[in-house]
């Protein structure tokens, strides 16, 4: 079976098709998180398990800084395009482009500082 094929809703093996996403939900980030211009956000669910308690997709944001916060959530990130720098409270400023990882534990406290139009795959648990 190819990646262009069409997914049955019962396969056990889910292909993220970017180009093939459908319509976003569009959303701002709380305004008590925003310390820097107008963000714009879009994500895509693409599937979830276990009850909703693991979830992937891909996400969006337009230029800008935020507050980003974990609470108890683990996620993992893979950006696909545009920058991003990103700073752990008390930690160096990170810069991420295309093709780079990483995962922001339970807990995470910092800033999300979009440089260019970001978008990346995440998966929660």
């Amino acid at each position: 079976m190819s990646v262009a094929e069409i997914s049955m809703p019962n396969n056990l093996l889910v292909t993220f098709r970017l180009d093939q996403l459908g319509e976003p939900r569009e959303y701002r980030p709380p305004a008590d998180r925003v310390i820097e211009g107008d963000i714009v956000c879009r994500s895509w669910d693409v599937d979830s398990a276990k009850d909703g308690k693991v979830r992937a997709g891909v996400f969006e944001s337009t230029p800008g800084v935020n507050r980003s916060i974990k609470g108890d959530t683990w996620e993992f990130c893979l950006i696909l395009s545009g920058v991003a720098e990103i700073t752990e409270d008390g930690q160096a400023p990170m810069t991420y482009r295309a093709g780079d990882c990483f995962i922001m534990k339970p807990g995470y406290t910092g800033t999300w500082r979009t440089l260019e139009t970001v978008r990346k795959v995440w998966v929660t648990a």
